[in-house]
């Protein structure tokens, strides 16, 4: 099997006044939480997303797996609509120490370059810093972080700088070059 070479870089805020919002971008755009937890609609959001950017690690994940995940406390996902269209997410992870990490973030290839991904990260980025406001016994935010890589859109490490989060560190690792089905097994974009 072929490798290929990755880079990734761990970013972070460590105050609330590290973020700057992007401004919404023209239109019918809207940022929710999906209440309730929904394996279907994650896995969806998250091949929908990551098909084109070998997003890999979660497709193998049972929908039991899937559920426990989304059922912990303060595990989150906001969704970016596009006139009621899903047009990207976020997805929050804290852990017990007030640290809450972005695990996921990222547009559905058709609404990448529409203003929307500054929007979204500004939206969901303030959505972990208060996130204990809606999660009674979640530890208040004391930082936040996320990492990106090489394999993620060529706008994404900008983005991430511009909203206020610093490098902290960075790898680069030889990993299996495995193919991604996008959305669903054997469906490709035209």
């Amino acid at each position: 099997m072929s490798t290929l070479t990755v880079t990734t870089w761990s970013l972070e805020q460590t105050s609330p006044n590290d973020l700057r919002s992007a401004t919404a971008p023209e239109g019918d755009v809207r940022v929710v939480r999906a209440e309730v937890p929904s394996p279907e609609f994650s896995r969806f959001l998250y091949a929908s997303v990551g098909g084109d950017i070998r997003w890999t690690d979660r497709l193998g994940w049972t929908y039991a797996r899937w559920q426990e995940y989304l059922a912990r406390p303060g595990v989150e996902t906001w969704v970016a609509l596009d006139r009621g269209t899903p047009a990207g997410y976020v997805e929050l992870d804290p852990a017990d120490d007030g640290v809450v990490e972005i695990a996921y973030f990222g547009l559905i290839p058709a609404f990448r370059g529409r203003r929307i991904g500054g929007h979204l990260l500004s939206y969901g980025t303030a959505r972990a810093w208060d996130l204990a406001d809606r999660w009674p016994g979640l530890a208040q935010t004391k930082r936040v972080w996320l990492h990106t890589c090489s394999k993620d859109g060529e706008h994404a490490m900008d983005n991430y700088l511009r909203r206020g989060f610093r490098l902290f560190d960075t790898k680069v690792e030889e990993e299996p070059d495995v193919p991604t089905p996008g959305p669903w097994a054997g469906a490709q974009p035209a």
